[in-house]
């Protein structure tokens, strides 16, 4: 039996997620755990599941005193770098929720120093089965175009929570469709790889109350294939799609929905695109990861190189 000692910094709704995936995946290994929560304020009182699952608090101000197995960074996207550069000599590994940070100016010896032990960028939505099955049955070499998009509604994003204060409404707090859904560039890059060109638009359109940008807009390419990326917060049905133009057929994928349908074979493919199984099995991914049985495939590097992509502009 092994016991895992696990910090938690910042406990939103995406924490609260993960941190009953990681006490549900230790406990089915037939190991133990201690979390302990670093937080900005202790005024708020926290939901009973929660606090039946963490041992000790903390203020994120307090020094670090102890040493962790791994450390989940989970609070606003604007503090992921101090963050991480207070518990980089306190962890074995790294678990960043994404965006990676809110800039991609960041020095390369900082990039460094965080990737010499496991730090994962979390990209849950490369566990979707619908891209799982992309990837695994799609022949990248002949993709002439990839057309995706993500829209939807954000003040439906969090039940029971005013959306005008969320981190999502205010660039400040890393806020902003372009990094917020950061998720569609990671997996195109993940299946067809990195652009060595991209164009894009980004700004505020629509009514919401949000300081932040509701729409972002790309064009991109690389030695053999072109990109359309479009995002917003406005949608007020859930839209998340990719459509794949071969030489031999068009793919659409739902990937909301879980489906894929070749358009010239009129062939559809149905999948469980159910948000807790992929999110579990991400957080498998990242312990195999932690635990050295796998290598890193989403580091800091590779994160902050995503990020780039979002702040291209014609």
């Amino acid at each position: 039996m092994k016991h895992c000692h696990i910090a938690f910094v910042g406990m939103g709704s995406i924490g609260k997620r993960h941190l009953g995936s990681v006490c549900e995946l230790i406990k089915s290994q037939g190991d133990t755990y201690t979390i302990d929560l670093y937080r900005s304020s202790m005024k708020r009182e926290l939901p009973a599941e929660v606090t039946a699952l963490v041992s000790k608090q903390f203020l994120c101000s307090d020094d670090v005193t102890e040493d962790y197995d791994m450390v989940f960074i989970t609070n606003p996207t604007s503090m992921h770098l101090e963050t991480a550069l207070k518990f980089r000599d306190h962890t074995k590994a790294f678990f960043i929720e994404k965006p990676v940070f809110n800039t991609f100016d960041v020095e390369d010896s900082v990039i460094v120093k965080l990737d010499e032990i496991p730090s994962y960028v979390a990209c849950p939505l490369r566990y979707n089965p619908v891209l799982q099955y992309i990837k695994q049955n799609v022949d990248v070499g002949k993709v002439v175009s990839v057309r995706a998009m993500s829209s939807s509604y954000l003040p439906d994003w969090r039940p029971g929570q005013d959306y005008r204060e969320t981190y999502s409404a205010h660039t400040d707090l890393g806020g902003g469709v372009d990094i917020d859904l950061i998720h569609e560039w990671d997996y195109l890059t993940w299946i067809f790889g990195m652009p060595t060109a991209c164009s894009g638009v980004a700004g505020k359109y629509s009514n919401l109350e949000i300081d932040s940008n509701d729409t972002a807009l790309y064009v991109a390419k690389n030695d053999h294939m072109s990109f359309e990326l479009h995002l917003d917060y406005f949608g007020r049905k859930i839209q998340r799609t990719l459509d794949i133009f071969t030489h031999d057929d068009t793919v659409q994928c739902d990937i909301a929905g879980g489906t894929v349908t070749y358009m010239k074979e009129g062939k559809t493919l149905r999948f469980n695109s159910e948000r807790n199984a992929f999110q579990m099995a991400e957080i498998k991914h990242f312990f195999d990861i932690a635990e050295g049985r796998i290598a890193n495939d989403s580091n800091v590097e590779h994160g902050v190189k995503v990020l780039k992509l979002t702040k291209s502009k014609i």
